[in-house]
């Protein structure tokens, strides 16, 4: 209850601060005036213009950062769980170099435009999936997933990728669409608006209950193939299973907010020296720190440079950044040796 408690702050804390000052009671109380139930009883004793701000600029943009930072943290802890080591993030698939080559062929070349304002969510998406496509191709071996040919294949697919992307930027002349693709690259949440929320909330919900429903599984899979295989689980079948679920949710977080680095990483880690590794726990508790934590840094990001807005990647690398090196020097930074 306390995470919960936290997480009302944090959005109160995100949606009141901004180049226009708004209490929290007035924001609350424009929040519950949209509401079926309260809309009738409260009196509307503030401006259209901070209702503007409030309803439609600054609540959807803190929903949707509880969605991406919620998401990611849960999809961290799966693929954590998956190659059994604790230093893996989601974008270990690809996904977020295959939306990158989306995402720069739509700013700088016009791809998809028949979508209009959907085009760049589409194709973002559409990289990250044929990205995890050919990740999970490679890494099969005798119709199996191997743990380390993923790895491998994941970083390879990723650079290649990559390389595609730097050269349709070196490519292009756009001097604005460049600017635009690397603010992209480095995660923003400016996009935002209630259209915008539906998919990748409806996505998280089901990807979180089928994740939860499955912790025994996601335990017994920290325990190794032959551990798990002598508990009578089909290892390669739910790798498979957990592969395209963390993939679809990845995929569709990336296509709405760029590439937001660390948060799949260190939130799940934080999580467990908290709680333990049961994933019973490690889950929804995941879910509410990566979703408190994004909120946080999105309002950072709006406000420090104020009124420019840092691109939220920048503020995830630099409180993720000497985090992943405190765990690479600790001696247990993984649970065990990955399974072949």
């Amino acid at each position: 209850m306390s995470l919960v408690a936290l997480l009302f702050i944090a959005m109160t804390f995100a949606i009141i601060v901004g180049s226009v000052a708004i209490t929290p009671s007035i924001v609350w109380r424009v929040i519950f005036s949209h509401m079926p139930f309260f809309g009738n009883v409260i009196e509307a004793d503030w401006t259209k213009a901070q209702e503007i701000i409030i309803w439609e600029l600054r609540v959807p943009r803190t929903i949707l950062a509880m969605i991406v930072g919620a998401g990611l943290a849960i999809s961290g802890a799966a693929i954590q769980a998956l190659v059994r080591n604790s230093i893996a993030d989601p974008y270990i698939l690809g996904v977020s170099s295959g939306a990158s080559v989306g995402a720069t062929a739509v700013i700088l070349f016009g791809a998809f435009s028949f979508l209009g304002i959907y085009a760049l969510s589409f194709a973002s998406f559409l990289g990250a999936l044929l990205a995890v496509i050919v990740v999970f191709m490679l890494a099969k071996v005798h119709g199996r997933i191997s743990v380390i040919r993923l790895l491998l294949a994941g970083i390879a697919i990723s650079l290649v990728l990559s390389a595609i992307t730097n050269f349709m930027l070196l490519m292009s002349k756009q001097e604005g669409g460049i600017k635009a693709v690397m603010y992209w690259m480095l995660g923003s949440l400016g996009g935002a608006k209630w259209s915008v929320l539906p998919i990748p909330l409806i996505t998280f919900i089901i990807v979180f209950t089928f994740l939860y429903l499955q912790y025994r599984n996601l335990n017994v899979l920290l325990m190794g193939e032959e551990a798990a295989i002598t508990l009578g689980m089909n290892v390669d079948r739910f790798r498979k299973i957990l592969i395209l679920a963390v993939s679809l949710l990845t995929g569709v977080i990336v296509a709405v907010s760029g590439a937001i680095g660390f948060v799949g990483l260190i939130i799940p880690h934080i999580v467990r020296l908290l709680v333990g590794s049961n994933y019973k726990h490690v889950l929804p508790i995941s879910a509410l720190v990566g979703a408190i934590f994004l909120v946080i840094a999105d309002a950072v990001a709006r406000t420090i440079i104020a009124p420019e807005e840092m691109p939220i990647g920048i503020i995830t690398a630099l409180c993720g950044s000497p985090f992943f090196i405190w765990m690479l020097r600790r001696n247990s930074y993984s649970f065990g040796e990955g399974d072949t």
